[in-house]
């Protein structure tokens, strides 16, 4: 007999079975099959989104590059035909001539200066003095300009802590001699003819103008004289001092006056540290203040002498019985040594408040690597083990 043939449900359905599947069917689709479907792939998803962060980074990229060409070769607010007269001290480098030239919008930014100056390599090179520069000149110009120096025979530069003495010389130097030295020298010896137009100098009575002549960089004209360089001088003074509190010294009994003085003899005393300033001015202050040991009320400076006698005093010098020996007199010398500058005088008015009663002696050495180093004692003993 021939084998049965095999007949599945789909081949010969009865009614049965179809109303059976379309149940199973109907029953089938309200189900959650979310666990038992394959999972979709992250690749595209992934490759989308690096693709987005590269664009985004190119775009980025392009923007920056074009602000930063727009920056290098804009030269700022200042109309071509309006100009701006820059002053660059002696000394001053490249960040703060590059803050002078934005702030009279001859540049965009202080650091593209800085910058191209870096590049040149002409950092060294850029000469002090006034320059006159027209709006909407080139960085690279200016530069060159810079380097090339203001070109003008009327650019007056006293360093900090320059005598009365030596800014007359150097007055004469800048006119040739049109303003003499003795000349110069003569309408600063009565501070009390300027102190009518100078509140700041009425406590300086009939002295000198020494120590007033404020340390920076002037343009001298042709037309000017002694009296009008003096003036000069004397704005600057008190456009620099204007925001300083001199309560500190008034506290320890000095006038402003005073105050001057001291900040001239912590000037010749110090370097450039303006820590080190505050910390020697309270050393003195501490000198000043004392009724007993170590100091006797004595500064016991030789700066003072050597302003004196004009050059470095011997021992001998020092102690002998003159005005300006702070060895022999107690208290401040007669008048100011030099013209101190804005660090010094902020240093007298703001003493290093831990210093304070503790250091009266202090000196200076070099370290390892050559650089200025100094070391302050409580005692004489002390200040002599670090002498020896």
């Amino acid at each position: 007999m021939a084998p049965r043939k095999q007949v599945t449900y789909s081949e010969r359905p009865t009614h049965a079975t179809r109303a059976a599947h379309a149940k199973g069917e109907r029953q089938f689709k309200t189900y959650d099959t979310s666990l038992i479907r394959p999972k979709p792939s992250k690749a595209p998803m992934i490759i989308a989104l690096v693709i987005a962060l590269a664009v985004l980074g190119a775009v980025i990229w392009g923007f920056v590059t074009i602000v930063n060409s727009c920056s290098a070769t804009q030269v700022a607010s200042l109309p071509a035909d309006q100009e701006a007269r820059i002053v660059v001290e002696e000394g001053e480098g490249a960040d703060a001539i590059g803050e002078k030239l934005a702030s009279a919008g001859l540049i965009a930014h202080a650091s593209e200066f800085r910058n191209r100056v870096n590049e040149l390599g002409v950092a060294t090179q850029l000469k002090p003095g006034t320059y006159t520069i027209a709006g909407q000149t080139s960085l690279d110009a200016i530069i060159r300009t810079l380097e090339e120096g203001s070109g003008m025979d009327n650019a007056l530069t006293v360093p900090e802590g320059s005598t009365l003495a030596e800014t007359a010389e150097a007055v004469s130097a800048v006119t040739q001699g049109r303003i003499s030295a003795e000349d110069f020298k003569a309408a600063a010896a009565d501070a009390s003819v300027y102190a009518g137009d100078y509140p700041f100098l009425q406590s300086a009575g009939t002295n000198s103008l020494e120590g007033f002549l404020f340390p920076k960089t002037y343009e001298i004209t042709s037309e000017a004289n002694a009296d009008s360089v003096i003036r000069l001088m004397l704005d600057q003074f008190e456009a620099e001092t204007a925001n300083l509190d001199w309560s500190f010294p008034e506290s320890y009994g000095l006038t402003l006056y005073d105050a001057v003085n001291l900040a001239s003899i912590v000037e010749k005393e110090c370097n450039d540290d303006d820590a080190v300033r505050a910390q020697v001015a309270a050393v003195f202050y501490n000198r000043l203040a004392a009724d007993g040991e170590p100091s006797y009320g004595k500064l016991e400076s030789d700066a003072t002498t050597a302003y004196e006698v004009g050059h470095e005093p011997s021992a001998e010098e020092v102690h002998a019985d003159t005005p300006y020996s702070t060895y022999t007199n107690a208290g401040l010398p007669p008048t100011p040594i030099c013209s101190p500058g804005l660090a010094c005088l902020q240093a007298v008015c703001a003493p290093d408040q831990e210093a304070l009663n503790k250091y009266y002696f202090f000196y200076f050495d070099t370290d390892d690597n050559g650089q200025p180093v100094c070391h302050f004692s409580e005692t004489y003993e002390e200040h002599q083990d670090v002498i020896s």
